[in-house]
């Protein structure tokens, strides 16, 4: 599932962050990397330890505590830290795989990466290129979003980012270890609360809704991992 979650922060809190992290330390991001990334990343990135990226991740992560939409959709059960990158002058990251499991900065917990996810802190029209081109059975999705908006899909995906030509682009990537590791499952959950939270704002708690909420709870205690 590949899913545009729009305003997970609001455009006063996304161009505030933006601000406090363009001042930051930025690095070459192939510190950060793995062997075969490492060959195909050309980008600057925050280390996890620097003060601006843990102050700006916890804004992150209180937001998606707040999104009933990322909670539906994503169904977390542990979320890495968010990181920031950035791409200016021709940086680019070329066709890659997340890896399959990462550790949590502060105590080293191991997390299976089901989902991947990017915020974005700058808008399509302020730099040309950068395109995030995720690849899935449909084909190629390539995704440019306004600032504080979010886009979520499946790590098994392999992805890259298109070489900057003018501008910056500016973002934060994050991974999401699931309660439900299925994607087609965890789809299916989606469409069916989706559709559920939609008959009740149409019609109230009638016996459809509580008949729909019922089998929701049935699929997901057969699937989920607590």
């Amino acid at each position: 599932m590949l899913l545009h979650i729009p305003n997970v922060l609001d455009r006063e809190t996304a161009l505030a962050c933006r601000e406090r992290l363009a001042g930051a330390g930025w690095v070459d991001g192939r510190i950060t990397s793995g062997t075969q990334s490492a060959q195909v990343k050309r980008n600057l990135q925050l280390p996890t330890e620097d003060p601006v990226s843990q102050d700006v991740a916890s804004v992150i992560l209180r937001a998606l505590e707040q999104n009933g939409v990322f909670f539906s959709a994503a169904l977390p059960k542990k979320v890495v830290p968010p990181q920031f990158n950035y791409h200016e002058g021709g940086m680019h990251f070329g066709n890659h795989v997340d890896n399959a499991v990462r550790t949590m900065p502060s105590s080293g917990e191991w997390v299976r990466t089901d989902l991947s996810a990017t915020l974005f802190f700058t808008d399509p029209d302020e730099y040309d290129g950068g395109d995030l081109v995720i690849e899935d059975t449909y084909g190629l999705h390539a995704v440019k979003l306004e600032a504080g908006d979010l886009i979520l899909y499946p790590s098994t995906s392999l992805h890259r980012v298109e070489p900057v030509t003018r501008g910056a682009r500016m973002v934060a990537f994050f991974w999401i270890q699931s309660m439900v590791r299925d994607d087609a499952q965890r789809s299916l959950l989606f469409d069916l609360d989706t559709n559920i939270r939609d008959i009740r704002n149409r019609h109230g708690e009638d016996a459809a809704a509580v008949g729909l909420t019922n089998v929701y709870h049935n699929l997901l205690r057969q699937w989920v991992e607590v």
